[in-house]
């Protein structure tokens, strides 16, 4: 059995102990075998699916130009957030194939996967991106509606008579 130890003293040395190791998570980088990052974002009823590569800045968005698919300037704002947040503009080309929802669902899906996909091709953005709050998923969705109701929260109007 080991001896027991009383004092520090005892201890000896405590600078050769290596210090505990922090708790937080590694974050490594993921690449598919064409050496692009991949992630998937979500908004309301919207999925985007994203691949990013290196190159000269372009976004693609169903197979047309992001200014061409998302017409409103708001929109095309959304979309490069996390990008001029990263201070990444003209070092990589963004592929996006979005479904479901409408035009402002489908721009923060994009978004948020554009955010995630820059986490996994440079890791060392992800506390960047975190405080901007592009990595977290917007969780609100539209109320259903319920029977007796006009709409999810809505009355009937109400009449005396």
């Amino acid at each position: 059995m080991a001896e027991e130890t009383k004092t520090l003293e005892d201890l000896g040395d405590i600078s050769s102990v290596p210090p505990a190791a922090a708790d937080q998570p590694v974050h490594v980088q993921k690449l598919d075998a064409h050496g692009r990052a991949y992630a998937t974002g979500k908004r309301k009823n919207a999925i985007a699916r994203v691949w990013i590569k290196p190159g000269a800045g372009r976004i693609i968005v169903n197979d047309k130009d992001f200014t061409e698919y998302f017409a409103r300037p708001v929109l095309q704002m959304l979309l490069k957030q996390p990008i001029n947040a990263a201070e990444r503009a003209e070092q990589y080309d963004i592929r996006a194939t979005v479904v479901g929802g409408g035009l402002s669902g489908q721009a923060g899906a994009v978004r948020h996967g554009i955010s995630k996909a820059l986490t996994h091709y440079e890791p060392e953005l992800r506390p960047v991106l975190k405080k901007g709050g592009f990595l977290t998923r917007d969780s609100r969705v539209v109320e259903r509606k319920k029977y007796g109701r006009a709409k999810a929260r809505r009355s009937f109007q109400f009449s005396k008579r």
